[in-house]
Formats: structure tokens, sequence, C-alpha cells
């Protein structure tokens, strides 16, 4: 990967493809949760798809603090802005689905369109039983156990069988996960906890928003169907996809068909 340093943070990038601008923004753990989709002939037959790793993550800057939802997207803002992109489609997913969300309400001129796979909103009624999550997960983390913390992390969101995808379609997953729990746990999940959006702040967002679910996300956690239902019902222009035989980990789980659903979305708007 190539390397840019914005705002005295370096960030690895990666470029695929060309066309119009699509930056992705991964989620918590797995660095390269994008690779199965970003050489898909979908997306990189028709966009220039940029994916790197946020602050904290493989070889971009590790940080020892929390490092807040706005900082994300700053980050994400002057990597563009350093690769002389003015406007782009923002794709993120969970964790980088907030910092999307985020990107969306602080710099609007530079977002075009976005695309959220269930983005890692702490709300509604399940929102009390997420945050007690993330703060178990962190303390299980804590305590040493780090292999443990990740597998019952991804277990809960991505169902009992995650290993099995995970290996065939991203070999060395779950190692780069473990390698990254210091950054997931101690970085990404405080500010995410503390961070708000309902809809005032979505009523804010008028670019078109493809608001993705896993077909099987809501049986596993309930979670994911309100934070659905509450994005549809909240964003002045949104549309629903639901990703067939996917939970959390849609893009990783079944990316075939999530390359296509991206690539009709983006290529409407």
């Amino acid at each position: 990967m190539e390397k840019a340093t914005v705002d005295d943070v370096s960030l690895e990038f990666e470029i695929t493809g060309e066309g119009e601008a699509v930056v992705f923004i991964h989620g918590a753990l797995i660095a390269d949760s994008f690779r199965p989709i970003l050489a898909h002939r979908a997306l990189a037959g028709q966009f220039r798809c940029i994916a790197y790793h946020r602050r904290g993550y493989e070889g971009s800057t590790r940080s020892q603090a929390p490092v807040s939802i706005a900082n994300q997207a700053d980050d994400c803002h002057a990597l563009l802005r350093q690769l002389g992109i003015e406007r782009a489609h923002v794709v993120g997913h969970s964790f980088g689905g907030v910092v999307a969300l985020k990107l969306a309400m602080d710099a609007p001129q530079l977002v075009c369109s976005l695309a959220v796979l269930e983005p890692a909103l702490v709300l509604g009624a399940n929102g009390p039983g997420y945050r007690a999550s993330i703060a178990h997960s962190h303390d299980r983390y804590r305590s040493g156990d780090v292999a443990g913390a990740v597998h019952e992390f991804l277990h809960a969101r991505f169902g009992p069988v995650y290993r099995g995808y995970l290996e065939r379609n991203l070999p060395g997953a779950f190692d780069q996960a473990v390698r990254n729990a210091g950054s997931a746990f101690e970085v990404d999940m405080p500010p995410v906890a503390d961070f708000t959006f309902g809809e005032p702040e979505a009523r804010t967002i008028t670019q078109p928003v493809l608001v993705v679910l896993g077909a099987e996300s809501d049986a596993l956690w309930p979670r994911f169907g309100e934070t659905h239902r509450s994005l549809l019902a909240w964003l002045p222009d949104a549309e629903s996809y639901v990703l067939p035989r996917a939970t959390h980990a849609l893009q990783l789980q079944n990316p075939s068909e999530m390359a296509a659903a991206l690539a009709d979305f983006l290529s409407r708007h």
C-alpha cells in the first residue's frame, strides 16, 4: 500500500480502478474488510476505488488514546484532499459507517452519495444493550484475553460460523483482527459509544444514501434492524438494500452481491 501524511497522521491507502472516486471506510478490527469487493469488476470496472487503513490500523499512525468520530472523518477528508479529490462517493461499514455519516454532516460539499453498511450507531431501544456490549468487550480486552475478546466480538455480530467464510474470502482476517484489537477496543469504541446521532442529525444529510442490512442480521441482533429502520425513516433521501445470505459481515460474507449492489447504487448517483 502507498502512504500519505495528512495533518501529521500517516495513512496507508490503495487505489483500484478508474472513474468517479469512491472511498471505503472500514470498521473495527479488520482493516482490509473491503478487499474482497475492491477488485470486483462491477466496482473496479467503473470507479476509482480508494481504500485506506484508518488511524491506528496496520501501518497507519498508531494512537494511544481514543480518536473522536469527527477526527476520523477529518482524516478521510484530508486524505481525499491530498489525492486531489473534491467530490467522492463514500462507503462505510460498521464503525466506518458512523465515520461516513459524520463526514457527510461535516463536509457535505465533498460527499456525492453515501452507502452505509450497518453503521455502528448507538440508538433506540437497543442502545443501552449495545453500549453495555461495547463496555464488556473493552473490559475483556483489557483483561489480557485479546483473542477471546476478538472472537466474542465477531461471533456476536458475524454469527457462529464466521471463521469459515472469513478465511475463504479474506485469509488471515482473524489474525489481522487480533493484531488491531488495541486500536479497535481502545481507540474506536469509547467514541462510538458516546456519539450522538438521531433524527435531527440525519435530517442534515441530503445526499442519496444506500442503507444496507444483512438478511440474517436482525435475527442475530435486533439492533441492526432497528438502526436500519430508523435511518430509512430519518434520512431525507434514503433507499434500502437487504443483502442476501449475510450477517453484519456483509462484504466479507457475500462479496459478489454486495459489490453489484454498490455499483448499481453508485452508478445512479
